[in-house]
């Protein structure tokens, strides 16, 4: 079930939605806006590596705004800081970001239970578009979970995205591969 505008108030009174800053005037009836933050990164190379760290230039995005191209991906992040305990956060566009051809996530749309940081965009556009710092990017749509979390993200020990920051984080697809033992030997 996705919680209304009423719960989502009660719950953050209870404590178990964290969003700051928080603005009333964000919160729909299902869901809560989201702002583009101000940074963007881009991946140095233009062939990443899934086995590897792969570097990224990130850059604040100027009062007269960015021009997105299609063709490259860039990652942005959220102006709001969330936390989200015993409920499910999606992460969906708005439909005025749609209408203007930018993707604001490739795959990576849901959060898990306990999930305390920024949001990263992996943001894309079909046609170029100059976009803001601050401006509305998408929405939080809050699910109930149905039973209990043994493992929270914020205390899951493989959790890849637990360090807090305002900045774009880049992708830490490496460490899910193990290190490759040397051949040869005895």
């Amino acid at each position: 079930m996705i919680l209304s505008d009423r719960k989502i108030r009660e719950e953050i009174a209870r404590g178990r939605i964290l969003i700051r800053p928080y603005r009333p005037e964000c919160l729909g009836s299902n869901s809560y806006d989201v702002h583009l933050g101000r940074y963007l990164a881009i991946y140095r190379d233009g062939a990443l590596d899934a086995r590897r760290s792969n570097a990224v230039e990130e850059f604040t995005i100027p009062d007269r705004g960015f021009v997105l191209v299609p063709g490259q991906l860039y990652l942005g992040a959220t102006e709001e800081y969330t936390e989200t305990h015993g409920f499910v956060p999606f992460l969906e566009g708005k439909s005025s970001v749609g209408r203007l051809g930018i993707d604001i996530h490739s795959t990576a749309g849901k959060g898990d239970v306990g999930f305390c940081n920024y949001w990263t965009l992996e943001m894309s556009v079909k046609l170029p578009v100059r976009i803001y710092r601050g401006m509305p990017i998408g929405q939080l749509i809050y699910f109930e979970v149905s039973g209990e979390v043994d493992q929270p993200y914020d205390v899951k020990r493989s959790a890849k995205y637990r360090r807090v920051s305002p900045h774009p984080a880049a992708s830490r697809m490496h460490l899910n591969f193990k290190p490759r033992r040397a051949r040869g030997g005895r």
